[in-house]
């Protein structure tokens, strides 16, 4: 079973990495996103490699044996509220550029190129 888990994280991994190299923001938004999914697949298989006992102790037991960490769980549910805050500032972004611009393609947003050269009028000097 974690060998199929191993083949579907590197499967979401190469998804999404094709997916941030389009030209489209909406499709590198949708790639990060997808890249989170995968990085919590993956924390997730860090944690299930011990036992599947939840870490409680049961009445009248001094100490616990053979419970499951539960760093990698907080690890994960860590990583879902950041994947979450970053998709949606990432969305925000995609949104004023669309208004902004007219398109999505980050070819056509050109507003960089527009300011011209510092160097042409004087404005960066160095004396």
């Amino acid at each position: 079973m974690n060998v199929l888990y191993a083949f579907v994280a590197a499967g979401l991994v190469g998804c999404s990495v094709y997916m941030i190299l389009s030209r489209n923001i909406v499709r590198m938004v949708l790639g990060l996103s997808l890249m989170t999914t995968s990085v919590n697949l993956v924390l997730f298989q860090t944690g299930r490699n011990r036992s599947a006992q939840p870490p409680l102790i049961p009445r009248g037991a001094e100490r616990l044996a053979g419970a499951a960490d539960p760093v990698p769980q907080a690890l994960i549910l860590t990583a879902i509220v950041i994947g979450l805050a970053l998709t949606v500032m990432l969305t925000v972004l995609v949104l004023r550029a669309y208004r902004g611009h007219g398109t999505v393609l980050s070819d056509e947003i050109q507003s960089a190129e527009l300011l011209g050269d510092p160097f042409e009028n004087g404005v960066a000097d160095d004396g």
